[in-house]
Order: C-alpha cells, then structure tokens, then sequence
C-alpha cells in the first residue's frame, strides 16, 4: 500500500485545508451581495434553481477575474454582466426541449397585508415582462427591477443611453397594450 500524498493535490486545496479563503474580499462580497445578485438571477430565468445555477457560475467567473478586477466599488456591475453574457449563452445553446410554462414560480417571501391581490397583478405582470424580447425584458429588468438608472443599465449591457430608452420606450408600449394587465389600469 502507498502512503498518501504529502501535500494538496491541486493548490486550491492547500488554502481549503487551511480553513480560509484565498481572497476574503470576495467571501465577503458574496455574503454581502448574494441575495441581491439571486434576484438579479432571478429576473433572467424562470426557474429557481437554474438562478441559483445561473449566479454560482456568474459568481465563479468573478472569482476568476478576482485580482483582475482594479475597481471593486464596480463589482455589482461587473457581476451583472457576468449573469446576462452567461444567461445569453445559455439561452443560445438551449435545447428544445425547454418549455416556458404558463405561471412562473414565485419566491417566498413576507407576506402582504393582502397577498392574494398582490399575487394575481404580479404574476401577470412576470408573464407580460416574459413575453418580451430578451433584450427588451433585460433592459426592463435592470431598470425597473434593479432600479439601474438608464446610463448605468447602458453600461452593464454596453449600449448607448439612447438604446436604452428607445427599448424601454417600446417595451413599455408593449406592456401597454398585453390584454392580461388591462383590468389592472
């Protein structure tokens, strides 16, 4: 019988088996950050746990790119466009057997004094957004569900101010006219 090895099998092990992190500035961020980024996650798929799946690999990139990263006052952004660029190419390789369902899954969370009300305006709100283009429905998302402001939603998407506002323009038209939240005017 051979002994074991003496040191880590890989060198990210060797950080593990101390007990810390290699950069205690992301662990921190995440911790800080992750349930903001989940939702962001959240906005760009339908299911749960594709977010889940969907951050984790927006969340390794990052760390990645950690040390590469000069302005850490801008990870939210960079995180975010690390989320779209990945959902993209998701969204590009999917198979056709995916399906968009009816009713999307919503989160749990604190109930509303009446949250049968609430439930039924944004459940048909989730199924207008999702009827958008994809680039329409991100530029909503990050604005409206994020709070972006226009020229920090161009910079995450890497368009003009002008793009967004004419996308926004036309996607609220859109969200106008869907029959499903007329009753809600």
């Amino acid at each position: 019988m051979t002994p074991p090895p003496s040191g880590p099998v890989c060198a990210g092990a060797s950080t593990a088996a101390l007990g810390h992190a290699p950069y205690p500035s992301f662990s921190s961020y995440v911790r800080a950050r992750g349930p903001v980024l989940l939702r962001t996650a959240r906005s760009l798929t339908a299911n749960p746990s594709d977010a889940e799946d969907l951050l984790q690999t927006a969340l390794a990139k990052t760390f990645v790119a950690w040390e590469r990263i000069e302005d850490h006052r801008a990870l939210d952004g960079y995180v975010r466009r690390a989320l779209l660029n990945t959902r993209t190419s998701q969204w590009r390789k999917r198979r056709v057997d995916e399906f968009a369902c009816e009713e999307l899954p919503e989160p749990v969370g604190l109930p509303e004094p009446d949250p049968a009300d609430r439930q039924v305006l944004h459940d048909a709100m989730w199924r207008a957004v999702m009827k958008l283009p994809e680039r329409q429905r991100q530029m909503v998302v990050l604005r409206y569900y994020e709070d972006l402001s226009e020229a920090q939603t161009a910079e995450v998407l890497g368009v003009s101010v002008g793009t967004v506002k004419s996308a926004v323009s036309r996607a609220l038209g859109k969200l106008r006219e869907d029959p499903e939240l007329t009753p809600v005017r």
